[in-house]
C-alpha cells in the first residue's frame, strides 16, 4: 500500500523491536523522515542503517517515556534537528501476564507508567508544538496515532493491568481528538489484535499458543505487516474526516 508522506516528520516511540519498528519501516517506505525513539539506542541505530539502505531516511533519539525530563528534551532534539513534527505513532507499551490476585503494586505501575502515563505526555508533548504551529497555519494537518489493544476492548485472560491500561488508552485517544481537533490534529487509536512478532514467537509454537490460536476467530495471528493499510490510512492527509476513531485490526476478536 502506498500513501504520500513527503515532507512529513515522523516520531515513533517504541521503535527498538516488534510493531513499534514495522510502523517506522512503513512510514519511511512511503516518503516519511522517521525519527526513532526508545530506550535502546544501539537497536534504533541498526534499523535506522537498514532503513536508509532501503533509500529511507531515519533518524534516532533516545528516549524513555516514564521519564519526562526525557520525553521534552527528545521532543525539543527531534525538532531542532529535523523539523516539526507531522505525525506521532505512540507505540511504548509493556505487559505482563498474570492473575489479578498475584499482581504486585510495581506491577501495576510498571504497566500504567509506561502504557498511560507515558503515551499520555509524550502526546501532550507532541500536541503542545502542533497546536502552536496551527495557529500559524490555518491548513495544518497533524497526526497523533495511539497504539491500544484488542485487550482495551475486550478483556484478556491473565492480562487485566494490561487490558486496564489499553482501555485507558482507548478514552484517552477520544479525549485527546476532542480537545485537540479544532487545531486540525487527529488522534486516533489502532487495537491490534494477536499480532506475532520477535518478543511472542516462540509461544505460538507451545502447547499453549496453539490452544490459544484455536480461539481465534479464524484460528490464526497476524503478522506485523497486517496493520500497514490502517496504519497509512489513519496517518494520511486524506483522511482529515477520520478523528476519535477506535480501529479494531483483530481480525475479528473483538466482535466475539
Amino acid at each position: 500500500m502506498r500513501t504520500n508522506l513527503k515532507e512529513k516528520i515522523a516520531l515513533v516511540t517504541g521503535a527498538s523491536s516488534g510493531l513499534g519498528a514495522r510502523f517506522a519501516r512503513v512510514l519511511a517506505a512511503n516518503g516519511a523522515l522517521v525519527v526513532l525513539a526508545a530506550r535502546r539506542e544501539e537497536r534504533l541505530k541498526d534499523l535506522r542503517a537498514e532503513i536508509e539502505a532501503a533509500g529511507g531516511e531515519a533518524d534516532v533519539v533516545p528516549m524513555d517515556v516514564t521519564n519526562l525530563e526525557s520525553v521534552n528534551a527528545a521532543v525539543a532534539k527531534v525538532e531542532a534537528e529535523n523539523g516539526p513534527i507531522d505525525i506521532l505513532v505512540n507505540n511504548s507499551g509493556v505487559s505482563t501476564t498474570q492473575r489479578l490476585t498475584d499482581v504486585e503494586p510495581v506491577d501495576f505501575d510498571y504497566m500504567f507508567d509506561t502504557n498511560v502515563r507515558g503515551a499520555f505526555f509524550v502526546a501532550q508533548a507532541v500536541a503542545k508544538r502542533m497546536i502552536a504551529r496551527s495557529k500559524g497555519q490555518p491548513d495544518f494537518r497533524g497526526r497523533i496515532v495511539n497504539i491500544a489493544s484488542v485487550a482495551g476492548l475486550r478483556v484478556v485472560p491473565q492480562i487485566g493491568v494490561y487490558a486496564m491500561s489499553k482501555a485507558a488508552v482507548v478514552q484517552m485517544t477520544r479525549a485527546q481528538a476532542l480537545e485537540w481537533g479544532r487545531y486540525g490534529i487527529n488522534v486516533n487509536a489502532i487495537c491490534p489484535g494477536y499480532i506475532r512478532t520477535e518478543i511472542n514467537e516462540e509461544h505460538w509454537d507451545t502447547e499453549a499458543g496453539r490452544k490459544l490460536m484455536q480461539m481465534l476467530p479464524r484460528r490464526r495471528v497476524g503478522n506485523p505487516e497486517d496493520l500497514d493499510g490502517v496504519l497509512l490510512l489513519v496517518v494520511a492527509d486524506e483522511s482529515q474526516f477520520i478523528n476519535g476513531a477506535i480501529i479494531a485490526a483483530d481480525d475479528g476478536l473483538s466482535v466475539t
